[in-house]
């Protein structure tokens, strides 16, 4: 008896459209549910040196939830290039300039550190309130 090992294909990748939706679902939760789709993780078609992942939908980025004092003591750090450049922003100013990047942000570094993960990421649609310009590709809704 003689069984063979499937090995999937960048052809064999059916990849689908999902809907979550943020509001007052905890940030990291939230980030690694949907970097296991990004990933791919939940196919049973899981390879992981291929991009086998969905497309995911994030809106209400804006109503995520945090617990603890994270609001205030989480820190965000970007360097302008310039000496210097230096800069700092916690949770609640990035949430009021930039809403749409504390998720961003949270899954980027649950995915992988190269060029798959870059090629994951590209995937990730954020919007901060309800709607979304994706109804075309009828993606599905998913509870959290």
């Amino acid at each position: 008896m003689n069984q063979k090992t499937y090995v999937v294909k960048e052809a064999d990748i059916q990849r689908k459209w999902i809907l979550m939706d943020a509001s007052g679902q905890n940030l990291g939760r939230l980030a690694s549910r949907i970097a296991q789709v990004l990933k791919g993780k939940n196919k049973p078609t899981y390879s992981p040196h291929l991009d086998g992942g969905d497309y995911v939908i994030v809106v209400n980025a804006e109503k995520i939830a945090v617990t603890g004092r994270k609001l205030d003591q989480k820190t965000y750090y970007r360097h302008t290039g310039y000496p210097g450049g230096i800069r700092e922003i916690n949770l609640r100013g990035l949430l009021v300039r930039h809403p749409t990047q504390a998720v961003k942000f949270a899954v980027r570094g649950m995915l992988p550190k190269n060029r798959l993960g870059r090629r994951m990421l590209k995937k990730l649609k954020i919007y901060a309130g309800p709607e979304h310009p994706h109804q075309a590709q009828s993606p599905e809704l998913v509870e959290l």
